[in-house]
């Protein structure tokens, strides 16, 4: 196969048509891995190799999951695991992805797609910010939207879900080719575990072969299984995902799970995105902040820290949990995936004390 020079897939790089492409050639006859390049949201970089195997099981996975093949409208970056999975489904089902930045509006994106059967996949902020603007009910003939990459408020679900939108919540992550449990259920082929110290593992045919870096793919990896880092149990069948293992601040000798914490700050009347963090700190360690974007500067007042820390007693967590600083923010910065990039909170943390 021969590409432009701007274009590679070990790692996937290059403009949006050009990735396609590329990938389309793949299909066609590729037998060398996928490599995605994370930075993740802690900023550590790595190589995630993809087998082809895994990728096409996968994505036939989710057809399957979801009622059939059908078209798919790429409104993520193709370099990132969830907008290649976009990419593949669409063209393994015999449809050209549609791109929503050639067109004003999802709306119009997706009035221009010709199956049966439509999907499109969304980061939480897209969410948030499409209910922010009333354009909700833009969703609403998709068959199913995928969303995945984040937590997500579940207040935004139900007023997605109002909106007649067919939300599906999906956890996962590159190592596993994107997305392999969908509303708490493992896609066919996928396997979950709880360990004993409640962190998450994942196994079957979506994993991927390793990081370049074998010590680091050691690290990760226990008899076949993915240790994800993640935690949660198993309910009536279903996952449920409680949060990051290292999700935990010792703040002043007391471990704060900073996930319980950003749920009930959440709650808050005036808040529209929330994330909890543990900043360094002469005297306590580390500092439990609250990154607060307000829904608008009519909430401001009521976010007060006093408030904030209310509310997270009120919630029926210790007091000793609660933030103590809250920084207000216009908008978080993300990564190109989507994800709350928190090296770039915490800089913006030790610039405001």
């Amino acid at each position: 196969m021969s590409h432009p020079s701007t274009v590679s897939l070990d790692p996937i790089d290059g403009p949006t048509v050009e990735v396609i492409e590329a990938l389309r050639d793949w299909l066609d006859g590729g037998a060398d891995p996928l490599v995605i390049a994370t930075s993740g949201s802690t900023g550590e970089p790595k190589h995630v190799v993809l087998p082809r195997e895994a990728v096409l099981a996968s994505a036939h996975a989710t057809h399957r999951r979801l009622g059939g093949p059908g078209q798919w409208l790429l409104a993520l970056p193709v370099t990132g695991i969830a907008g290649v999975q976009v990419v593949v489904r669409s063209l393994l089902a015999g449809f050209e992805p549609v791109l929503r930045d050639d067109f004003a509006s999802f709306a119009e994106a997706w009035q221009s797609m010709g199956a049966r059967r439509t999907y499109a996949s969304l980061v939480p902020t897209q969410l948030h910010r499409m209910a922010s603007a009333g354009t909700l009910a833009q969703l609403a003939g998709l068959d199913a939207l995928l969303i995945g990459g984040a937590s997500v408020d579940p207040g935004l679900l139900e007023q997605a879900r109002g909106a007649g939108v067919h939300v599906v919540r999906t956890y996962g992550m590159s190592e596993t080719c994107g997305g392999c449990v969908y509303d708490g259920v493992p896609l066919e082929g996928v396997y979950v575990d709880i360990d004993p110290t409640g962190q998450i593992l994942l196994g079957g045919d979506v994993l991927f072969t390793g990081y370049r870096d074998q010590q680091a793919t050691a690290r990760v990896m226990r008899d076949g299984w993915l240790c994800t880092g993640d935690l949660g149990y198993i309910d009536n069948g279903r996952l449920e995902v409680t949060g990051r293992a290292d999700d935990v601040v010792v703040s002043g000798g007391i471990n704060v799970p900073t996930a319980s914490v950003r749920d009930a700050v959440r709650q808050l009347d005036g808040v529209r995105q929330v994330e909890v963090l543990g900043v360094p700190d002469a005297e306590w360690g580390s500092k439990v902040v609250a990154f607060i974007v307000p829904r608008d500067a009519v909430c401001l007042d009521g976010l007060r820290l006093d408030q904030v820390r209310d509310a997270v007693e009120e919630d029926g967590l210790p007091r000793q949990w609660a933030p103590q600083s809250v920084v207000l923010c216009d908008a978080f910065p993300l990564l190109d995936g989507g994800k709350i990039d928190r090296q770039a909170l915490m800089s913006q943390a030790g610039r405001d004390f």
